[in-house]
């Protein structure tokens, strides 16, 4: 198994004479994961120095960087031709994925319970697919689902830790190897190299082993909830 995860850590998006984030925008379209430029960072100083303020005309933007601003999160494509324009204007801008659909969704929750709630999967041998972290949270891929499945599903817990985030139809999740405040976007389980497609798990599967690593905590699953 750790020979496995060492693998997928190893993913590497850069082609040869390409930046990485276009390189990566090109894999993903492969995939057919719709993305488009995030709003990325401000310039701050000389030589196109980046500080950690969104380019977006928020001042409180809640999450500099990372998410959607020109083009809009429905421009989100797999024409290669269309990213290539993009990242060729934009060569550092952040990658985001628009979740729902066809496209993968994802369940997130903070970097700390995150890392807590993987190795609490592992032991309970859960096979997951690719997880990306950023330096607030953490994001478990999961396969598409509609938000009529999603509402039937956690209807059905009786509890449900608040921290879990869910990026279904309409969501939006930022993707390796962009930047945003904080720094760096990586996968903390990366798609095997050479994937046709990552294989992800079922949403359901993926949040009755989270309540379940949850519930089980000696501390009653506060751990995983901040």
């Amino acid at each position: 198994m750790r020979e496995i995860l060492g693998r997928r850590r190893r993913l590497r998006f850069r082609r040869k004479g390409m930046p990485a984030p276009l390189g990566a925008a090109l894999t993903y379209s492969a995939w057919r994961w719709p993305v488009l430029p995030g709003a990325g960072l401000k310039t701050t100083g000389g030589r196109g120095t980046r500080g950690t303020g969104c380019s977006c005309p928020d001042p409180e933007c809640a999450v500099p960087g990372a998410h959607p601003f020109d083009p809009g999160l429905l421009a989100a494509t797999t024409d290669e031709r269309m990213l290539r324009w993009w990242w060729t204007k934009r060569p550092t801008a952040p990658l985001v994925l628009a979740t729902g659909g066809s496209a993968p969704c994802a369940v997130s929750l903070p970097a700390v319970a995150g890392a807590r709630a993987l190795a609490a999967l592992d032991r309970a041998d859960m096979r997951l697919g690719p997880v990306v972290a950023t330096p607030t949270r953490w994001a478990v891929l999961v396969a598409p689902y509609g938000l009529e499945r999603l509402g039937d599903l956690l209807y059905t817990k009786a509890w449900v830790p608040s921290s879990l985030r869910f990026h279904g139809e309409g969501g939006y999740l930022v993707l390796p190897p962009s930047e945003a405040a904080g720094g760096q976007v990586r996968w903390e389980r990366g798609p095997l190299p050479g994937s046709a497609a990552p294989w992800l798990p079922d949403v359901e599967a993926v949040v009755d082993a989270l309540v379940q690593a949850s519930t089980s905590a000696p501390d009653g699953g506060s751990r995983l909830a901040y």
